[in-house]
């Protein structure tokens, strides 16, 4: 006779037994990943056990015991930073490598141009150039230190610069006087009134301001990029996060199904929710990059670095020349502002030879520009930095879903019904949140507090910020550390003015308050005499009545050597250098 069990019996049975299978099945693969991943098997089950023990994972029927949970939450954290790390390495690589391309070109350029000056001039101008050697390395030391991120002003360098080169200029053109210190101070005090140079030096300060400005942004700005991708793909991933990563990536293999992924809208979300601070380097970051684009362009076109460097030999050579072929009305101006000169004794009167003076200046032809050691020209270093910057626009913002597109990450966002839903196999229902910080106030996956930004990420942005600003202000060839009001805009001046003091010009108005300068390591005192005033001929006056520096009239054209020593110089056909 059948023995009959009430049905409440029999279903409690039915369940048992159901039970007692589930618990029975076997975790071999479990085992097999796990041990894949390094773990030791001691702790790993055979067969499945009650999972009331998990604290991230279903408490189900599970394969994972306590042990197996905490470490495939720690290999989650690490599996996290290991993919962000590997998606945003091209941008570290970049920009490193970039930046060295890019500096190694400037600063061979830079090298190139004071080796060719120094050749050339040497070849042309013999010991006249080797004995004034120092100014010409002085200009280029203060270059270099500007570029390589000096408190440098490019405006009052090459002020200097000139100031210094007329004080010699004008003495090798008069080899038939003596001056002074003083003497000298006083001609390169007034030398922006009396433009012995022509307009020679402002051509050369817009040129070489613009280009160097741009060149160290750039740099600089490649260097802030690496700094910023470096910190950024670093993440710190909160408890929070690191709960939802296990979930979202080793639940499955715990509930049996180790080569079950995430659903991609599951993945998405625990990603946005681990890496919210990240995208809100977005703004910021893409302002950046269009600004790094820009300046790049600038250097291709009116701010080349190339065509900068090549003109500073070549507008020094000119304006030299200029000053001498006007050195008779040059000379007879200053004479007439700083007083008249003391004579040089007979033996030092001299010009220079002919075999120093017979050989003009000559510039690249284009097969000897410099290709430097990065191997290529600029206009093919920043089309190649153009091309790879293009795709790190909104590189932060859209990481996410980045790494949910791979597919060791997630599954096919078509597969959304044969997924892993954080449950079990489905379709995950919840939206996906929106970007950034604030909007993870509803993230499903990963609890953030919205209200608590994350320091790192707002200095970084403060960073990006300043970058920024830099580089657009070397757009327009302004320098943010050393503002200029000039009115042609090259960024590099000191918005100093000078009044139309050179006699017979302007006013009276001298300006005492620019301090004398000396030459790098030498020891000279301060020229702490006065100045001699500069003071517009008078009519009604006689010569001697007017202020000057030895008391005797300035000497006119008829009574120096100027002119003959100029046609002289001319008939021989020689360039008229110093």
């Amino acid at each position: 006779m059948a023995l009959r069990l009430p049905a409440p019996c029999l279903l409690a049975l039915l369940l048992a037994l159901c039970r007692g299978a589930a618990g029975g099945r076997s975790c071999s693969e479990v085992r097999l990943a796990y041990g894949a991943k390094g773990f030791s098997l001691a702790t790993a089950p055979q067969t499945q056990i009650s999972g009331e023990h998990l604290r991230l994972c279903p408490q189900d029927y599970t394969c994972c015991s306590s042990e197996m949970e905490e470490g495939l939450a720690r290999q989650s954290e690490t599996d996290f930073l290991a993919a962000v790390d590997e998606t945003s390495n091209f941008l570290l690589t970049t920009f490193t490598q970039r930046h060295r391309k890019f500096d190694e070109f400037f600063r061979e350029l830079i090298d190139v141009a004071e080796k060719s000056m120094n050749q050339m001039f040497t070849k042309t101008y013999g010991r006249l150039y080797t004995q004034n050697a120092a100014v010409f390395q002085d200009l280029f030391t203060e270059l270099r230190r500007y570029y390589t991120g000096g408190s440098v002003s490019l405006g009052e360098v090459l002020s200097d610069f000139w100031a210094r080169l007329v004080e010699r200029v004008f003495s090798l053109v008069n080899p038939q006087y003596q001056f002074s210190d003083e003497y000298l101070e006083c001609v390169s005090k007034h030398a922006e009134q009396l433009q012995p140079f022509g307009d020679l030096p402002r051509k050369l300060r817009i040129q070489v301001s613009r280009a160097f400005i741009a060149a160290r942004a750039l740099v600089q700005g490649l260097a802030t990029g690496r700094d910023i991708a470096s910190k950024a793909a670093k993440p710190s991933p909160s408890r929070e996060c690191v709960r939802a990563l296990m979930r979202m990536s080793y639940c499955p293999l715990c509930r049996g199904l180790p080569t079950l992924r995430p659903c991609h809208a599951f993945c998405r979300n625990v990603m946005k929710g681990c890496l919210a601070n990240q995208a809100d380097l977005d703004a910021e970051w893409n302002n950046f990059i269009d600004a790094l684009m820009q300046v790049a362009e600038k250097l291709e076109g009116p701010f080349n670095m190339e065509l900068a460097t090549d003109s500073i030999a070549i507008k020094i050579s000119e304006a030299i020349m200029f000053m001498q072929e006007n050195s008779v009305q040059t000379s007879t101006k200053v004479f007439q502002g700083c007083g008249s000169p003391r004579p040089a004794p007979a033996r030092t009167r001299r010009s220079p030879g002919r075999e120093e003076g017979k050989r003009r200046f000559r510039t690249y032809s284009p097969e000897e520009k410099p290709t430097t050691a990065a191997g290529t020209n600029l206009d093919r270093l920043v089309a190649d930095l153009k091309e790879r910057l293009r795709p790190m626009k909104r590189f932060w913002v859209t990481l996410p879903h980045t790494l949910c597109n791979d597919e060791k990450m997630a599954a096919d966002v078509t597969n959304e019904e044969k997924c892993w839903n954080g449950q079990g196999r489905g379709r995950y229902l919840p939206d996906v949140t929106g970007d950034g910080l604030v909007n993870q106030i509803n993230n499903p996956e990963v609890e953030v507090d919205i209200a608590r930004p994350d320091v790192k990420t707002r200095q970084q942005i403060m960073e990006l910020r300043v970058a920024t600003n830099r580089l657009r202000q070397a757009q327009s060839g302004h320098d943010s550390d050393f503002q200029d009001s000039s009115e042609d805009g090259s960024g590099s001046g000191t918005g100093e003015r000078y009044s139309e003091d050179w006699p017979g010009y302007g006013p009276n108005t001298y300006n005492y308050g620019k301090p004398p300068r000396t030459d790098p390591g030498q020891s000279k005192p301060p020229r702490t005499r006065d100045r001699p005033k500069w003071t517009r001929p008078n009519q009604h006056q006689n010569s001697g009545s007017r202020v000057k520096a030895t008391g005797a009239g300035p000497p006119t054209v008829q009574s120096t050597l100027i002119l003959p020593f100029a046609c002289s110089l001319f008939l021989l056909g020689a360039p008229l250098w110093w």
